[in-house]
């Protein structure tokens, strides 16, 4: 969920319920089995909750009722009468969104989007948020289910933060509703940070910051303001930068920076069993030994070495 989609903000976390037709010892030390179909790609947890209400889901050839039923893995577990294949482990890639390309995999209308963008082997990675069409800049994406909802839930409060032009007459009464946090339509809106980069006649270049992000959000907070955003670019998501990344161009968030991004967030902590397991890493592992400390050699010294 992001400054620019509420509608596909991350789905609601499960109700507790009873368990499905396994024997409710089957998930001493388990996770629920929505969550586990959602990291596996199946859909997301609100897509398997429907699957699973519609008898789609069994567990040893046993229809599955209820989505709260904890299990170790998916070993037993089909999905229309097809096992579920293992999981890959979580990961993570920064993409360069260029304005004018919808964040879906289709259009009716034949505009560009995601799927013009992206190499066919990562056509099927799920989109962290939303940027609108006419917004740019960082969008992230995931191979995992449980990941992009972690991410995008209000509870994680992450900070986006984008480099807005707006358009108007800006004085500190414009602006300090919005820092303060505005209602619009009955919808609350959480302060925003709001720093200027620089300033014109009439457009000005501003910082903004958000913890949390609705439909459209700071667009349509800045014009309750009396300014009109002409240009948005998300430049930061949590610790992930845009940074150099040149338009349409993606790459992958290194393991390391994962791992450390699941250490801090909420709830992350499952994930990141998961891809140390996968890996068979551990953090400890990825620091290089550092050469003792020796006599310096002199300049001759060296020398002669590289002669060598």
């Amino acid at each position: 969920m992001d400054a620019d989609s509420a509608g596909h903000m991350a789905e609601d976390r499960t109700a507790d319920g009873p368990a499905g037709p396994a024997a409710p010892e089957r998930g001493a030390g388990g996770e629920r089995i929505a969550k586990l179909l959602a990291r596996a790609g199946v859909g997301s947890r609100r897509e398997v909750e429907r699957m699973i209400a519609a008898g789609r889901v069994a567990l040893a050839g046993e229809r599955v009722t209820s989505p709260a039923l904890k299990l170790a893995d998916l070993s037993a577990v089909t999905v229309d009468g097809r096992p579920v294949p293992r999981p890959d482990p979580p990961r993570l890639w920064r993409l360069h969104k260029p304005r004018g390309v919808l964040v879906t995999r289709r259009d009716p209308e034949g505009r560009r989007t995601l799927a013009d963008l992206l190499p066919a082997e990562l056509r099927a990675l799920k989109p962290v948020g939303r940027l609108d069409i006419n917004s740019e800049g960082l969008l992230l994406l995931t191979n995992d289910g449980e990941l992009k909802r972690l991410l995008e839930h209000p509870e994680s409060a992450i900070a986006r933060s984008y480099r807005v032009r707006v358009h108007g007459p800006l004085d500190e009464a414009r602006l300090k509703p919005l820092r303060e946090g505005v209602v619009i339509a009955g919808e609350r809106f959480r302060p925003m940070e709001i720093a200027l980069e620089r300033s014109g006649r009439s457009n000005h270049w501003l910082l903004v910051t958000l913890r949390e992000g609705r439909n459209r959000e700071i667009r349509r907070a800045f014009a309750a303001a009396g300014l009109q955003v002409d240009r948005l670019i998300r430049t930061r998501y949590g610790p992930l930068t845009l940074g150099s990344l040149a338009p349409g161009a993606i790459a992958e968030v290194p393991q390391k920076t994962l791992l450390a991004l699941l250490e801090a967030l909420p709830g992350g902590e499952d994930l990141r069993a998961a891809l140390l397991a996968a890996r068979s890493w551990s953090p400890e592992r990825w620091a290089r030994p550092k050469r003792p400390a020796g006599p310096r050699r002199t300049r001759r010294q060296r020398a002669k070495g590289r002669a060598r």
